[in-house]
């Protein structure tokens, strides 16, 4: 389900009250814990944090490379970390911290579906959130597409 929204505020706004306050606590978490150099914008349909480029042009579909993206769905939240889909060991970290919280994890490749705040170990977000520099990000998605500089 992509908003038509140009504008974070847009797109805050025009979600549903229940949901407005969980993205709105999931965006700050990730406001808190974003390594500098990522630029918040809407991508996709949905909040992306993402390299511009201005950092980083080359990227295999001419969009800004997109680190995290929040979502509201048809059925379920979901936040998209693409670090985790890029980094195996990362993942296995981020899902081993998961299950230690006590949390059901209901997890695609890269986005974490979720339909209550409480549904989440918002430290652990907010950890790898944090996890990955621009220029490691940058590193990882330049190893993926085999980009020689």
């Amino acid at each position: 389900m992509q908003s038509k929204a140009k504008t974070v505020e847009a797109y805050l706004e025009a979600l549903p009250e229940d949901r407005r306050e969980v993205i709105s606590e999931i965006r700050k978490i990730v406001l808190k814990n974003l390594p500098v150099g990522y630029e918040e914008v809407i991508q996709y349909g949905m909040i992306s944090y993402v390299i511009p480029f201005s950092i980083f042009p080359k990227t295999y579909n001419n969009q800004p490379l997109a680190y995290l993206s929040l979502g509201s769905q048809k059925n379920h939240m979901a936040l998209y970390m693409n670090n985790i889909y890029s980094d195996e060991k990362l993942k296995t970290w981020f899902v081993s911290e998961f299950t230690k919280a006590g949390k059901r994890l209901d997890m695609g490749k890269s986005c974490v579906r979720f339909r209550k705040l409480d549904n989440l170990p918002l430290d652990i977000i907010g950890k790898t959130v944090a996890h990955t520099s621009v220029e490691e990000f940058i590193k990882i998605y330049k190893h993926a597409k085999k980009i020689v500089d």
